[in-house]
């Protein structure tokens, strides 16, 4: 139950002065609360700002730099108003000692205007000063008080991340009216730790947050910001810290084969194991042979031969008697693993399934029937594997790929399918190690830093999209010599019309330019027209695969050697580096082309210098911290990824690993969180949407 001193906080948006229904719509889009409900008052308080607003800059009119926010003490003149059915704007002249301004407004009110800048009157009008022609005006000033009501002014406002159709104004009054909102909370850090960092409690942090005194109350080393960001962080951690341990309590089997099945795979590899790969199996193999149940994240570059780490640890697994399950993202990614394992088992005699969302009623009951009867040892499917309806005789492991989109809840669900099922997450992004204890602080890590033999670097240049028609006409000649060529548009969820319009529009212009058949594939097609365009590419029908990201995980055509990225400067860098893995996955030589539309603005540029200068894809995703910050680096925060708020891996990283540390501590110290500490950091968990973790208690 969520403790009662929080329920203010938990009201929806709509019960704050100046939200309605409508409104309440927009602000849950922005605040991002749960898809199915309305955000709720905490949702909007977490929402904090991104910069703020000094109206104490009073310069006078001569001295007011364009572009600045100024407020101005001055006397209002003639009204100019335009000629009736004119499109010119309303004019209004106003002076003070040092010179004159223009407040210019589109489609006004006259009779509002006339009110609040009456003519011959003084007022104090707030707002963006810009020089044009040598001349100052004011567009759309943000306020005009008589100088007995100046005060009402907020002399520092702060700026908030808005949506379209949601006004500065109302989003400011309703935040005024959250922060009325927010009770006395038990206090859930201890008195040391406080003292030594002389952080204000929770409320006057975020009060001052919203409320700033001066800028420096908003940096992220603020004592305000790092309070905020420490509760972010230790709720986060505390939760991972409680699936862990449940985990732990839930006990595990010890498996100790004599490793022939295992060995029987690798030896049906067409390669040799890299090094990374034989110290990758074991530490698995340590893991398993333990009696509590494995978590480990086995942290592997595009293209490092995680999948082949995997089979041998799920031969470990299916030696002992015990079945294997292996989880891919999307259907393309089930079926590319089950065709890539299908030779290895049966040279190693593993029996395979796969089960996928398509397959007919009677299908999925046979299979069920081989499941429960232990005929098969492994099987390989999309999330479908693990609806409630599916079961195993005797499931010892899962192997889940692309963890990122694949959350806590999921891993719970997961493992209730078997006695102590040991679980192994892959990641093809790579993940600096400040954002591995963010998001698997719960997980042990292996990591895979060498690339299979025979895989050739690929050699990245950028080009501008003027010269589009001489990549196109390349494109032609590398086709006409019997390569594969993937064209990548992005996709923003925004704009996604728009974008779809020019996936398809991009379509048309390239078969037309070169003549022949092209695949397309984009988010909006159904599973079969994806793969059935997917498999004319893989075959050879087509030449070339235009798409937008949808292709970023795991899509495996060993002979595509080119790879076209439209609009590079709209991608993050691990997302471009995710990309251009599609390629160089044969032995030929491939390229990565970045289009990108100029001028570069500075992140844009600096990324598409790190992608020509490295394939490492570790050295990436460090660099990808420094210029993005975390939240967006496992991609957006829908992804399942500790979307934080407030917490930033780039600038609280020593922060994370304090509150590891913290909630360790605490859970040794109070495992039930009933101690006094213990029942304030209950309100943390449901404070942070970490309350998952609080029904582990009762079931644990």
């Amino acid at each position: 139950m969520r403790p009662p001193i929080l329920d203010p906080l938990f009201a929806p948006v709509s019960t704050l002065p100046g939200i309605g229904p409508k409104i309440a719509k927009l602000v849950s889009g922005l605040v991002g609360g749960q898809p199915d409900r309305d955000a709720t008052v905490s949702d909007l308080l977490f929402h904090i700002p991104h910069n703020l607003i000094d109206r104490r800059h009073q310069p006078g009119i001569a001295y007011s730099e364009s572009g600045d926010i100024v407020t101005l003490d001055v006397t209002i003149g003639r009204h100019q108003a335009p000629p009736r059915n004119s499109k010119a704007p309303y004019k209004i002249p106003a002076h003070d000692e040092t010179g004159e301004i223009s407040f210019v407004f589109f489609h006004p009110r006259r009779d509002w205007l006339e009110k609040t800048f009456p003519e011959g009157e003084r007022r104090i009008v707030s707002g963006k000063v810009e020089w044009f022609n040598d001349r100052p005006q004011m567009v759309h000033p943000d306020y005009s008080l008589k100088p007995e009501e100046a005060a009402e002014m907020p002399s520092i406002e702060p700026v908030y991340p808005l949506t379209a159709g949601l006004a500065s104004k109302t989003l400011q009054k309703a935040m005024r009216a959250a922060l009325e909102r927010v009770p006395n909370l038990p206090e859930w850090l201890n008195d040391a730790h406080l003292r030594q960092t002389g952080w204000p409690d929770f409320r006057d942090a975020l009060q001052t947050l919203h409320m700033p005194k001066e800028r420096q109350d908003m940096e992220p080393q603020s004592i305000y910001m790092q309070r905020l960001a420490y509760d972010e962080l230790l709720a986060s951690q505390l939760a991972l810290a409680m699936v862990r341990a449940n985990m732990r309590l839930l006990g595990g089997t010890a498996r100790k084969p004599d490793g022939a099945l295992q060995q029987s795979v690798i030896d049906a590899l067409p390669f040799h194991l890299t090094d990374s790969q034989s110290n990758a199996i074991r530490e698995i193999n340590e893991d398993l042979a333990e009696p509590t149940r494995m978590l480990r994240l086995l942290q592997g570059d595009v293209g490092s031969g995680k999948t082949v780490v995997a089979l041998a640890a799920l031969a470990q697994v299916i030696e002992t008697g015990a079945q294997g399950g292996l989880m891919a993202p999307t259907e393309i990614l089930a079926r590319q693993h089950y065709a890539s394992m299908t030779p290895l088992c049966e040279k190693a005699g593993i029996r395979l399934a796969l089960m996928t969302g398509k397959d007919s009623q009677k299908q999925r009951r046979l299979l069920q029937e081989r499941l429960d009867a232990g005929e098969v040892d492994l099987v390989v499917g999309t999330h479908a594997l693990f609806q409630g309806s599916v079961s195993f005789k005797n499931l010892g492991m899962v192997v889940v790929d692309e963890q990122h989109r694949f959350g806590v809840h999921q891993r719970l669900a997961l493992s209730g399918k078997g006695q102590g099922v040991d679980v192994l997450v892959m990641t093809a992004t790579p993940i600096p190690r400040t954002l591995v204890l963010t998001c698997f602080g719960d997980m042990d890590v292996s990591r895979l830093t060498e690339k299979p033999a025979g895989r050739k670097p690929i050699r990245t240049v950028s080009v501008s999209l003027d010269r589009l028609d001489e990549i196109i006409s390349r494109v032609g000649a590398a086709i006409s010599e019997g390569q594969k060529v993937y064209w990548v548009c992005p996709l923003v969820e925004e704009s996604e019309k728009i974008d779809l319009a020019a996936v398809e529009d991009r379509h048309r212009v390239l078969e037309h330019a070169l003549r022949q058949r092209i695949s397309l594939v984009h988010g909006r097609m159904g599973a079969d027209e994806k793969d059935s365009a997917m498999s004319a590419f893989k075959n050879g029908e087509t030449k070339v695969l235009v798409a937008t990201t949808v292709i970023e995980v795991g899509v495996d055509v060993p002979d595509a050697t080119i790879i076209v990225i439209e609009h590079a400067e709209r991608f993050g860098l691990a997302q471009l580096h995710q990309l251009r893995g599609r390629v160089g996955r044969g032995d030929k030589p491939s390229s990565c082309v970045l289009l990108y539309k100029g001028p570069l603005g500075e992140t844009a540029g600096a990324r598409l210098n790190i992608m020509r200068e490295t394939n490492d894809g570790f050295l990436i995703a460090e660099e990808d911290l420094k210029l993005r910050g975390g939240g967006e680096i496992l991609g957006t925060r829908q992804s399942g990824t500790p979307g934080f708020r407030i917490a930033r891996a780039d600038e609280h990283a020593d922060l994370m690993e304090v509150a590891r540390d913290d909630s360790r501590l605490i859970l040794e110290m109070d495992p039930e969180l009933k101690s006094e500490r213990g029942v304030a950091l209950r309100c943390l968990l449901y404070l942070f949407g970490r309350d998952a973790a609080i029904r582990l208690l009762r079931a644990g």
